[in-house]
């Protein structure tokens, strides 16, 4: 089973006991062909009630139409559920909707769910790294390189874009996924889930190896990941959607609308355990 059939079980769970809102809101920035500048990296979902959920926008330019013919689209008062079923579609630009969809599916679960998250540690914390460690990177992390170097770490980066090893000769940068057999730690961009090439990398990681999966987008819930061997998921919850919706067509950063958030494996309670019938709600 893939991880996209494994959360669409975890949407099809929560749709099943929880009334789920329809979108109230939906944000899509320009299209800029040969990448998006960082402030212009996301789209959002909010639904009523004030749940949000992101997605990047990492799009071939040859996506440009279909992105445009969609971000016009009319998605008000509708059910974000039927969009989270194209998580995992061919269709890259469906795919990225599907997954802004599911977030904020999963947010509004923890909204009213919130002592499930744990606000307090740090994700890159809970590696343990220690001087002389061998820790792998999966995804150019540009704001963790310096704090994982100076403790005094062996990091090793993995990235699909050769150009980077030429642009970053300082680091230690590699195409070839094999060298993370001998880490001690692993540290995963959550794009792994969005593009589905984490199941391929957990491959070439030592069963003994630490896993944290982490990143803006993975705002949803983690058994799929826990069941692939992870050992954290860290991401973003958005406390305020209104100021985040703000800041996004603002270009501006995202400040106190949202938190990181941690799931640890060894303490998570499960999202069986909140399971609840639609009457209640």
């Amino acid at each position: 089973m893939t991880i996209y059939q494994d959360f669409q079980r975890i949407v099809n769970q929560i749709a099943a006991n929880y009334s789920i809102p329809t979108i109230s809101e939906v944000y899509f920035p320009p299209f800029f062909k040969g990448g998006q500048p960082k402030e212009y990296e996301f789209i959002a979902i909010k639904l009523e009630g004030g749940a949000c959920g992101i997605s990047f926008v990492l799009l071939a330019d040859k996506e440009v139409e279909n992105y445009e013919l969609i971000a016009h689209s009319s998605f008000l008062n509708t059910d974000p559920v039927i969009l989270a079923g194209d998580f995992g579609s061919q269709d890259p630009v469906k795919n990225m909707v599907g997954l802004a969809a599911l977030n904020a599916i999963c947010q509004h679960i923890m909204k009213s769910n919130q002592d499930l998250l744990d606000v307090s540690s740090d994700s890159l914390g809970l590696l343990n790294i220690e001087k002389d460690q061998r820790i792998g990177m999966v995804g150019l992390f540009r704001p963790l390189l310096k704090r994982v170097e100076s403790l005094g770490a062996d990091l090793i980066i993995l990235e699909q874009k050769e150009a980077l090893i030429k642009k970053y000769p300082q680091y230690n940068i590699t195409t070839d996924p094999s060298l993370l057999k001998d880490c001690d730690s692993v540290l995963c961009t959550s794009t792994t889930v969005y593009n589905n090439t984490l199941d391929s990398v957990l491959t070439h990681c030592s069963p003994n190896s630490f896993i944290s999966v982490i990143g803006p987008t993975a705002g949803y819930f983690p058994e799929p990941l826990f069941a692939r061997g992870v050992d954290v998921v860290g991401g973003t919850y958005i406390e305020d959607s209104d100021a985040f919706m703000q800041h996004l067509r603002d270009q501006t950063r995202w400040g106190k609308s949202t938190v990181k958030f941690c799931f640890e494996k060894t303490k998570y309670k499960g999202l069986s355990l909140l399971s609840k019938p639609n009457s209640e709600h």
